[in-house]
């Protein structure tokens, strides 16, 4: 995973509304949730959901099937995956200090 798309997906979860949706969808687990379940436990007015879920598939955070006149989101576990294992890729190795200390 690369910077920007890295970038590209914490810019969507600093979002309290985009947080939050997508920490319903990864307690749903691998099946996800029908929208309108999203719409009524999360309170969000359905055009509002439509607006940030449009966003989370933009990056990759989510993806949504459709069955029959449900669509439903999944959480995209690769991509939050990607994300934690590029967040903690350097964690901890140090870095090198500026000689001009």
């Amino acid at each position: 995973m690369d910077d920007s798309n890295v970038a590209a997906s914490l810019a969507e979860l600093g979002n309290m509304h985009r947080l939050s949706i997508f920490r319903f969808l990864v307690k749903a687990g691998h099946e996800g949730a029908p929208v309108g379940d999203i719409q009524k436990a999360l309170e969000i007015p359905s055009s509002t959901l439509s607006h940030h879920l449009s966003r989370m598939v933009k990056v990759g955070l989510i993806t949504q099937n459709k069955k029959s006149r449900t669509i439903f989101c999944l959480p995209n576990f690769e991509h939050l995956e990607g994300l934690i294992s590029f967040l903690q890729e350097e964690c901890c190795m140090g870095y090198e200090k500026s000689a001009s200390r």
